[in-house]
């Protein structure tokens, strides 16, 4: 008589006959994925509903076996929205966990899901499909931080305020023209997640574990389906490339970055030291001790998201370095990376925009700033080279000797009287003082691009008209 025995409970079903035990609790918590994939459901529900179609229009399902898996993977989708759907870890991953549960709703019909496809694409493209629904998500929140910092720049046009290089006060420019400078930097970032999208936009669908498959199946169909511009041309490629994932990441990061910069400058202008600027309440926080402080929290986590941005475009770098093709299991990092950093991406995205357009600005403070540490020197120098006739490096000199001067007596360089000025150059008249206030200063920078009230109302309208 044989002896029968029962399967092991801890056995995994979904490997049929191969092993004879399952993945004891440690292998069962490094293999799974579902703690964190599972926010890939609605679009492996979305491809799995495609895949499904494309298999009844060639014949290799039935169109009621097609009917069936269709609507109920709208039921799981349901169950899985609506929070009443339970994930197993024992079933690994999203994909394993859905079809498990359609088999239950609809039976035998659910095992024909799976036909000319692997996990390996089908992950490829749920996770394709979720980046670039987040490359339209960051595309959308940059354009409403870009017309925030429009809206600062049209009120602040002729507002005069200091330049800075090395954190110390240059040339007067306008808040108008450095609240553009971020719309252009932003601009760029829009542009990369453009990009990215575009590229990204190919189907994985049907490129089965890594060679393709035997079935006549049909991906143009799918991708068409998936909104995809095409199927991908190589199976290999398919499944085993994340740079799409990596292009977003990095994007993401050049993005934070240049947040991280203006998010500094809020927190500097908004210290009791400049006086800039004043933080409404929605994004300040009080002091637990200090009854008399506004603390721009909000501003200093922005600044702090590139730390995790960048680290998790640094984790999976390093993760896709040194594989081989096709699939390696590695590639399960590379989830929760791009998850985090997306999360904290828009999250910083939409604070920036919501603190730009409430930002109140002390404009009696900028002109202050801006008229103090010599600011109109530059202008003093190509007066001199412009009307007097010196060579730039001279008129460098003449300007550093006036700048002496005035540091001497205690005064700005308007300050000084025209004799003073003529006792360093004879060539000086009294038409250098037309160059010397911040607000002539500020006037004459018409170059394209440059700082001048009239050129910042030009690149206003540029860009208002672009995002019309």
């Amino acid at each position: 008589m044989t002896e029968q025995t029962s399967e092991p409970k801890s056995s995994n079903a979904m490997w049929g006959g191969r092993f004879a035990a399952g993945p004891d609790a440690i292998m069962e918590a490094i293999n799974a994925s579902i703690g964190f994939d599972q926010r890939l459901a609605a679009q492996d529900i979305r491809g799995s509903r495609a895949h499904a179609a494309m298999l009844a229009a060639q014949g290799i399902i039935t169109d009621s076996d097609a009917k069936a898996i269709r609507e109920g993977l709208l039921t799981v989708l349901s169950e899985i929205e609506g929070g009443k759907f339970t994930f197993s870890t024992a079933l690994e991953d999203i994909h394993m966990n859905v079809e498990a549960r359609l088999k239950e709703i609809i039976g035998e019909p659910a095992g024909r899901l799976h036909t000319a496809r692997s996990r390996n694409d089908q992950v490829a493209t749920d996770f394709r499909l979720w980046v670039r629904d987040q490359c339209d998500a960051a595309i959308n929140s940059l354009q409403s931080l870009i017309k925030s910092l429009i809206g600062q720049a049209e009120a602040g046009t002729d507002w005069v305020m200091p330049g800075f290089t090395h954190l110390q006060t240059a040339q007067p420019v306008t808040w108008g023209h450095h609240m553009m400078a971020y719309v252009e930097m932003f601009a760029r970032d829009l542009g990369r997640f453009t990009d990215a999208r575009k590229r990204m936009n190919e189907s994985p669908l049907g490129a089965a574990a890594l060679a393709g498959t035997g079935f006549n199946i049909d991906r143009h169909a799918t991708a068409k389906a998936l909104d995809f511009d095409r199927p991908m041309a190589n199976s290999l490629d398919a499944v085993s490339d994340r740079d799409f994932a990596l292009e977003f990441l990095s994007a993401s990061s050049i993005c934070a970055v240049h947040m991280s910069r203006l998010a500094e400058e809020l927190v500097i202008w908004s210290s009791a030291q400049f006086r800039f600027v004043a933080m409404s309440d929605k994004w300040s926080t009080g002091s637990s001790i200090m009854p008399q402080k506004r603390n721009p929290d909000a501003a200093e986590l922005i600044r702090a998201k590139i730390g995790r941005i960048l680290g998790a475009t640094v984790a999976l770098f390093t993760v896709m370095k040194g594989l081989p093709l096709a699939y390696s299991k590695d590639m399960q990092e590379d989830k929760e990376q791009v998850f985090d950093a997306a999360d904290n991406l828009m999250l910083a995205l939409a604070a920036m925009s919501g603190m730009i357009a409430d930002l109140t600005v002390n404009t009696e403070k900028l002109e202050a700033a801006a008229s103090s540490g010599f600011s109109t020197a530059t202008d003093l120098a190509d007066w001199l080279v412009r009307e007097a006739g010196l060579p730039f490096r001279d008129a460098h000199h003449v300007t550093g000797t006036l700048v002496a001067m005035a540091e001497d007596k205690g005064c700005d360089l308007p300050d000084l009287t025209l004799e003073d000025m003529q006792s360093v150059n004879a060539a000086i008249t009294d038409e250098i003082f037309t160059v010397l206030g911040v607000h002539n200063s500020v006037a004459s920078r018409m170059s394209y691009g440059g700082t001048a009230p009239a050129q910042v109302r030009a690149q206003i309208a540029r860009w208002k008209e672009a995002q019309a």
